[in-house]
């Protein structure tokens, strides 16, 4: 069976299964939903069991009587069914797009390997401005707006990195190949090639979207601007947002600073010193706090450090480490990083061995992977029980699905950026309350909400 036939077949299924979820959140058997979408019974049925696909006209019907939104009908569609996207560096060529900036080349754009079913929106970018000097205040330099994704970038090159600091000061870092940086959404920026240098500078631009992408935004949209506004605390410092958070769960919760008082025998001017910033509070007040408000003590701990909106990180300052440790196939050289985000993590990966068959890497994140070396490397996996391996050319990218085995052989090396995307974190946290018995109905409905028949 080909490949875009599996897709195809796969899609209705995980349809059919996401309407019957559906169905059964709204409370309706299929009998009452042919009913109230006036079409027979064997139509939706089919439609659950994957043999039919759901219409466009039957989701306008729908959300007409029913009380939900025309996307929840519509599943992702999975681009990787084998659990590997590739895109060569021909294909990348064939993306190239020059941006402009005040009437100059400023930019090349080419795409590189992005998935339906990943955050990740990965460029390559040349840079084709020139500059005389390191001075962030150049006229010449063309600076963005900042922009919604977070960023994480990888030099090769004689590159120039501009960027405002928190405070709003325009700074430059010079960077060189294998140097690498990550920047908070909205921050502004820019990148241009220093005078000198042999061909022009060129990042990897490995774009991506957090928790408050998708659903999310949507739903603060819903809420409207002002109301969704008021979900963002004050996170600036820690004392902060301690305060912010204890003030948040004690407002939900509609518990005055005295009745808090009283369940967890804190004084009622530590309670108001701890929210008006003037102290944190300790761990075990922070317990005592966290059963009165019937949350857990991590709801209440703020971030343990307030990073800066940018952090850059050169190559040779990166930690590196072999793996596995018995065969040292591979070395890890690790670059920047948040800890605001994670389950972000990025390496520049040496491949150490030209014969290597063993499956020895796995995680469960989503990853990103970019020759960024001047020899091939072959990449074998195993998807379904079934082995399947590609040659990664210099230039080509791929992207793997979370949880897929796999091993790279050869003589070369790899960029590999790893996030984790909407599931990690609160969402795993809450599969697992759901518990990995559940995790299947959790993740695509098998059965109706009650049997008709009766069960005792």
């Amino acid at each position: 069976m080909q490949v875009e036939e599996i897709a195809k077949n796969s899609q209705m299924i995980k349809s059919g299964k996401n309407l019957l979820g559906i169905l059964n959140d709204i409370k309706r058997r299929p009998e009452d939903a042919a009913n109230e979408l006036e079409i027979p019974l064997n139509e939706i049925t089919d439609i659950i069991e994957g043999k039919k696909p759901l219409t466009s006209d039957l989701v306008k019907k729908a959300i007409k009587i029913w009380p939900v939104n025309e996307r929840d009908f519509y599943i992702i569609q999975d681009d990787c069914p084998l659990g590997v996207k590739m895109m060569s560096a021909d294909d990348s060529k064939k993306s190239s797009r020059i941006m402009d900036r005040a009437g100059k080349p400023y930019y090349e754009y080419r795409d590189t390997a992005m998935s339906t079913v990943a955050p990740f929106r990965p460029e390559w970018i040349l840079e084709l401005c020139i500059v005389n000097d390191n001075d962030p205040l150049n006229p010449n330099v063309q600076w963005n707006n900042g922009h919604f994704m977070h960023q994480f970038t990888y030099f090769i090159g004689d590159v120039n990195f501009y960027y405002r600091n928190s405070d709003g000061e325009k700074k430059v870092a010079v960077m060189n190949t294998g140097d690498s940086m990550y920047i908070t959404p909205f921050t502004p920026h820019t990148f241009t090639t220093r005078k000198g240098s042999k061909e022009h500078g060129l990042i990897l631009a490995l774009t991506y979207g957090g928790k408050l992408t998708g659903d999310i935004q949507q739903e603060l949209s819903g809420l409207s601007v002002e109301l969704g506004s008021n979900f963002a605390l004050d996170f600036s410092s820690k004392e902060s947002a301690s305060a912010s958070l204890i003030q948040y769960h004690r407002s939900i919760a509609n518990l005055s600073i005295n009745e808090l008082s009283k369940r967890t025998s804190i004084s009622v001017d530590d309670l108001n010193s701890f929210e008006n910033t003037s102290k944190i509070p300790s761990f075990s007040q922070i317990e005592s706090m966290a059963n009165a408000l019937t949350i857990n003590i991590r709801d209440l701990l703020p971030n343990d450090k307030i990073e800066e909106k940018v952090i850059v990180s050169h190559h040779e300052n990166g930690n590196t480490w072999f793996f596995p440790e018995d065969t040292k196939t591979y070395q890890f050289r690790e670059l920047a990083s948040t800890t605001a985000l994670p389950f972000s993590k990025a390496f520049e990966i040496s491949v150490l061995k030209s014969e290597n068959s063993e499956l020895d890497l796995e995680s469960g994140l989503h990853q990103y992977v970019y020759n960024v070396g001047k020899n091939p490397i072959k990449l074998n996996w195993e998807f379904g029980n079934v082995k399947h391996d590609e040659i990664i050319r210099p230039n080509d990218s791929l992207y793997l699905k979370p949880f897929i085995k796999h091993g790279f052989s050869g003589d070369g090396k790899l960029l590999v950026l790893r996030i984790g995307g909407k599931i990690a974190g609160d969402s795993q946290r809450e599969l697992s309350v759901v518990g990995k018995k559940n995790a299947q109905r959790a993740i695509s409905e098998t059965m109706q909400w009650f049997d008709p028949k009766g069960k005792n």
